[in-house]
C-alpha cells in the first residue's frame, strides 16, 4: 500500500471545485458555498450542463442566481461545465472537489464517485462536508416541488431564488416570513 502525498501551489491558497446542477441553488448550498470560502481560498461552483435533464432553469440562469447569492463572499468562482468532474477540476487547476453530505444515505453514492475520481485524476482529492443540521432535508427537488404547490420557500433558497421559482410556477403565494 502506498503513501498518498498531498501536493500544495506555491500559494497557500487551495481552490476548492464545488460541482453540481444546482437547479435550484438552495440555502443548504449555500451554507456549504460560505463554510468552503472560509476554508479554502478559492471556491469554484461549477454548474452542470446535463442535456439529459430538463432543469427548471438554464445554466445561465442558474449561474446567475449563484453569483447574486454569494456576491457578499470572497474568492467564489461560478463557472459552467459539462462531461466529467474531474476534467473540470484539472482544467481550472482545483486541488480538490467538494461534496457535502445531508445524510448517511449520501454518503455511499459519494464515496463511490469519489473514488471513481481519484481513478481518472489520482492528484484530486473529495472532500466532505457534513449538511448544517437546520439544511438537512432541503434539496432541490423538493424545494421546486413546494414552490409549485405555492409553499413557503424563502426559509429554503436565498431570495433571488425565491423570487425566481414564484415567477417560474407563477405562484399567487407570496413567500411567508419566518421570523
Amino acid at each position: 500500500m502506498g503513501i498518498h502525498r498531498i501536493s500544495r501551489r506555491a500559494s497557500p491558497a487551495m481552490r476548492a471545485l464545488y460541482p453540481g446542477s444546482f437547479d435550484p441553488l438552495t440555502n443548504g448550498h449555500l451554507d456549504l458555498i460560505e463554510r468552503a470560502s472560509a476554508l479554502f481560498g478559492e471556491v469554484i461552483v461549477a454548474v452542470l450542463s446535463n442535456p439529459s435533464k430538463q432543469p427548471a432553469f438554464s445554466v445561465e440562469e442558474r449561474i446567475g442566481q449563484i453569483a447574486a447569492s454569494t456576491r457578499h463572499l470572497n474568492g467564489i468562482e461560478v463557472i459552467s461545465f459539462d462531461g466529467l468532474t474531474v476534467n473540470c477540476a484539472v482544467t481550472h487547476q482545483a486541488d480538490l472537489i467538494l461534496r457535502g453530505l445531508r445524510a448517511m444515505s449520501d454518503f455511499e453514492y459519494e464515496l463511490q464517485i469519489a473514488h471513481t475520481n481519484r481513478s481518472l485524476a489520482d492528484q484530486l482529492e473529495t472532500v466532505f462536508l457534513a449538511t448544517s443540521a437546520r439544511h438537512s432535508f432541503l434539496s432541490s427537488s423538493v424545494v421546486k416541488e413546494v414552490a409549485r404547490f405555492g409553499g413557503s420557500i424563502d426559509h429554503m433558497v436565498p431570495t433571488e431564488v425565491a423570487k425566481d421559482l414564484i415567477r417560474l410556477f407563477n405562484s399567487a403565494f407570496p413567500p411567508h416570513r419566518h421570523e
